[in-house]
């Protein structure tokens, strides 16, 4: 199988429309982890993706073959979308993008930059993949799948192919970005087939690891929900062509966290100057992840940077989350007598670390809950810093991974408030589109009174929402049954320490 993809890459039209990207050290980030770190810049191709390699394969091929009738569709909201826009604008053929009306405006405007028309409709890919087959049958379009073709793997493949032709010196492991899998099927194929003893591994987020639940089960799983914030790779089932590949050809898939790649996407932009959205600096997370576990120094390894198309304001929310993903901060829920001096001998105790984050309001004559953050010098700091605080009386919780906190917490740190009679605590995402706000908050609204809302616009496809609901006992049953028919994410928050602290 490995052979018959070797001569399928080897033959692949990808370079009318496609750059062969540089491979480019990584000068800050290899010095700081002892190892030669390499970037496969396929954010520098004309649509800041390797998307379009595969989609130009793919539509090259059918066009030569007199198969196309009407023209191409496609049911994307990312950068497959882009890239079939472009294959089709470069061969003179209509182009059809299907993409929920969630998708960024920022998006919708790429695709119809590139001559395609885009459509919007529904909440989810689940909708635009209806409605695209629904128009395949009636104008007469074929579809072009985003991975699960072997002409997509294809395409996809010649990212490897550069890659040992850039560098044909010893590499220890190349990382790969998963989503659908096409881009991981097409790189192990072709490095396994030349260069076996090189180690190909995937990157997955840890609330999106279709392939690592595939590996581990042999077979094909569907994740329940997967997270949103590396949206590229957001699937929820490695495709099947794919995973045949990777059974054979894979050595491991690894998983991070959104602070991990948060902290890939800072790294990435100190040494190139470049932004990847998250989907695309995952391989360099999970090259960070595997150097790190594995105490490895002096090796090369390859990381694909596969994608930047960033929206602007989701920069704020990398920029909170990059230290701490990098161990470089801590966060932290700290009792303090309420006095005067007593914040000065908590920072005195402290010495000369540094303090980046600092909420209090008053609540308690004698106790006051502060939330802080503390900048680290290396990762076994955030433990001794803990110590060093429970050495001296202080009630503490370490908050760094708690994700209400991170998300909402720190934002909300105002004072308690009174007595509110059954009152739970839940975490949400909902479709980010106009309206969808007050559609949320009106259904949620109808039944029970709503007495705390905390919200932030991330410049993503989703929101994400901390609700307080006041909900006597006797109708908790009837609560959840309501919230399992809204068919939105959530998490049940009113045991997170956060709450009692600082909220309740």
């Amino acid at each position: 199988m490995l052979r018959d993809y070797l001569e399928a890459i080897l033959k692949a039209r990808v370079y009318d429309v496609a750059i062969e990207s540089p491979l480019e050290p990584a000068i800050q980030l290899s010095e700081r982890i002892g190892n030669r770190v390499l970037l496969k810049r396929e954010d520098m191709q004309p649509v800041f993706s390797f998307k379009l390699r595969g989609a130009y394969h793919k539509i090259h091929k059918l066009w030569r073959e007199g198969r196309l009738g009407g023209g191409v569709i496609a049911a994307s909201a990312g950068n497959h979308a882009q890239g079939v826009a472009l294959a089709a604008q470069t061969l003179g053929l209509r182009a059809v993008i299907v993409m929920p009306e969630t998708t960024p405006a920022i998006k919708v405007d790429a695709v119809r930059r590139r001559g395609a028309e885009a459509v919007l409709v529904g909440d989810a890919f689940d909708d635009a993949f209806a409605h695209a087959k629904t128009l395949i049958e009636s104008e007469g379009l074929t579809y072009i799948p985003p991975y699960d073709d072997p002409d997509i793997i294809a395409g996809q493949g010649t990212v490897g192919a550069e890659i040992l032709r850039h560098h044909p010196d010893p590499i220890h492991a190349i990382f790969v970005p998963v989503g659908g899998g096409g881009l991981i099927a097409g790189v192990a194929a072709y490095v396994k087939a030349l260069r076996p003893e090189i180690r190909v591994i995937g990157v997955e987020p840890e609330d999106a690891a279709c392939l690592a639940a595939a590996m581990v089960a042999d077979e094909r799983v569907i994740l329940e929900q997967v997270g949103l914030f590396a949206d590229g790779v957001a699937v929820r089932q490695i495709g099947e062509y794919p995973f045949e590949v990777a059974r054979e050809a894979v050595d491991e898939v690894i998983t991070v966290d959104t602070d991990e790649m948060a902290a890939a996407i800072k790294d990435i932009f100190d040494d190139t100057r470049s932004i990847n959205e998250a989907a695309g600096a995952l391989a360099t997370a999970g090259l960070k992840r595997y150097a790190r576990e594995r105490g490895l120094t002096d090796e090369t390894l390859v990381a694909i940077a596969s994608g930047a198309n960033m929206n602007f304001d989701r920069l704020r929310f990398v920029a909170e989350r990059a230290e701490i993903g990098e161990h470089r901060e801590a966060l932290y829920a700290v009792t303090i007598p309420e006095r005067p001096g007593a914040f000065l001998a908590f920072c005195e105790l402290l010495g000369r670390r540094q303090i980046t984050e600092f909420n209090y309001r008053y609540a308690d004559a004698d106790r006051a809950h502060i939330f802080v953050g503390i900048k680290l010098a290396e990762q076994p700091d955030r433990q001794r810093v803990y110590e060093q605080l429970c050495a001296a009386d202080y009630p503490v919780i370490d908050l760094t991974d708690n994700e209400m906190a991170k998300l909402h917490g720190r934002h909300m740190v105002g004072g308690h408030a009174g007595d509110i009679p059954d009152e739970r605590l839940f975490r949400f995402e909902f479709p980010e589109r106009p309206g969808a706000l007050l559609k949320f908050l009106s259904h949620l609204g109808a039944r029970w009174n709503i007495s705390l809302f905390h919200y932030r616009n991330h410049g993503a496809d989703y929101g994400r929402v901390l609700v307080g609901i006041q909900v006597p006992e006797a109708e908790v049953d009837e609560l959840t049954t309501y919230l399992e028919q809204l068919r939105y994410p959530y998490w049940a928050e009113s045991d997170n320490p956060v709450y009692p602290l600082f909220l309740a």
